[in-house]
């Protein structure tokens, strides 16, 4: 075993269908869709009127007015969620002092596009609704600068936890979440830190970024039917649908975690990149950069194809995603991917760039804890080109042993993460 790896011993989530990690798994479980027409602006106009939106009010959340103010609604997502992880774990800001250094206490959270909703109505605003060329910034708010700079999304977090160790923003893309993740676990294996605060948060959807999903055609036009517009590995499939939301995970080392007898929701075993190099936005059909990265996390976690138990899928519900992960899946796992259940919850909760990843791994993590597989919600009509068993419509019970979670961005960029149940693998 390797000695890479880490506990999750808190989970906090803000998604579409509720906020709260309970409420999460709920419409995970129930195979309950959170898609409906944008409500954030008025999406008359565009191609893609559709999103899987957060019902959030700050207030009611937890946050002050002031805090409100200060933050863009993707650092919000992210503190609400940071505070009932650390609560999860039991290791609230009055409490961590007395067993953590906060100088052994670290940082990672992943964004694709930061605080975009802030940017952008600071924009309309400094321009005049985009009318003058030369912006007047003294219409900006006192707060612009932190919307601009990235680095507000860890500040804000080490600010909830109290954390004064490595801290970090991750930005890969739709990778980001994992690829986050994953940087707090080599924080902690390294010895930088005991506790790391992982995790990533998005809220894109504004009119910027829809336009952009447009542009492209990467998005579904499927208006009239919002609830089951979001349908990976379906026939009529023809796009995902944007998403947005934030996952805090508590990482600890194993010591650490056993030490203050911290309640384990998996371990983390394994994980790995990699880039193909190819295109900014198309995949080789073949998905063998996929496929390398899913071995390559095999093998640093010390695991066969026939110990996993389930693949919680990128499955983003574009033609070409669909297929280049299904002969990744079959590439890397051989004879045993067409025994493994595989699904997708984008289906459910719609794509929220890079915040999707932390959401999933935050799934996988519940997947393990309640040996549940979510569904591929809306799979109606199984492509004939994809043939593993996606899980349609309806949770599957199943003996969660060990999970792959895999993410596919733009730019080329893959990543594949095990999680395992807790003590199964463990050995250091």
């Amino acid at each position: 075993m390797s000695r890479w790896g880490a506990v999750v011993t808190g989970v906090g989530v803000v998604a579409p269908g509720g906020v709260g990690r309970a409420a999460y798994w709920d419409t995970l479980s129930a195979g309950r869709t959170a898609t409906r027409g944008i409500t954030l602006f008025d999406p008359a106009g565009f191609r893609s009127r559709i999103a899987a939106e957060v019902d959030f009010d700050p207030r009611a959340a937890g946050l002050t007015e002031a805090e409100t103010e200060r933050m863009d609604r993707s650092a919000q997502f992210a503190v609400v969620a940071g505070r009932e992880a650390l609560a999860d774990a039991g290791l609230t800001p009055d409490l961590a002092a007395d067993l953590v250094p906060p100088e052994r206490v670290g940082v990672s959270v992943g964004s694709a596009v930061g605080c975009t909703m802030r940017l952008e109505d600071e924009y309309v605003v400094v321009s005049d609704t985009g009318a003058s060329w030369e912006v007047d910034p003294g219409l900006a708010s006192r707060h612009l600068y932190r919307a601009l700079v990235p680095s507000t999304l860890a500040v804000e977090l080490a600010w909830t936890a109290g954390a004064e160790g490595p801290a970090t923003v991750v930005s890969t893309g739709c990778t980001s979440g994992l690829d986050a993740v994953a940087h707090g676990v080599q924080l902690i294996s390294e010895g930088s830190a005991d506790v790391v605060i992982a995790g990533a948060t998005d809220a894109p959807i504004s009119p910027i970024t829809v336009a952009c999903f447009d542009a492209i055609g990467a998005t579904s036009r499927n208006n009239d039917n919002a609830a089951g517009a979001s349908r990976p590995f379906d026939r009529d499939r023809d796009g995902f649908v944007l998403g947005e939301g934030a996952a805090v995970l508590v990482l600890e080392s194993r010591r650490h975690a056993a030490r203050r007898g911290a309640h384990a929701y998996a371990d983390i075993v394994g994980f790995a990149q990699r880039s193909n190099a190819f295109h900014m936005t198309g995949l080789k059909p073949d998905g063998l950069d996929m496929a390398e990265a899913i071995r390559i996390a095999m093998r640093r976690a010390g695991i066969t194809p026939d110990m996993i138990s389930y693949v919680n899928a990128h499955g983003s519900g574009t033609m070409q995603n669909d297929r280049h992960e299904t002969a990744a899946i079959k590439e890397s796992l051989g004879q045993a991917a067409y025994g493994v259940p595989v699904s997708s919850i984008k289906s459910m909760i719609g794509h929220s760039l890079g915040a999707i990843g932390a959401l999933e791994v935050a799934a996988c993590a519940l997947a393990v804890e309640h040996d549940v597989v979510p569904p591929t919600a809306n799979l109606h009509h199984p492509d004939p080109a994809l043939d593993l068993d996606y899980v349609p419509v309806t949770a599957r019970k199943n003996v969660n042993d060990v999970v792959l979670s895999v993410g596919s961005g733009f730019g080329g960029f893959q990543s594949a993460m095990l999680l395992a149940r807790p003590g199964l693998l463990a050995g250091e």
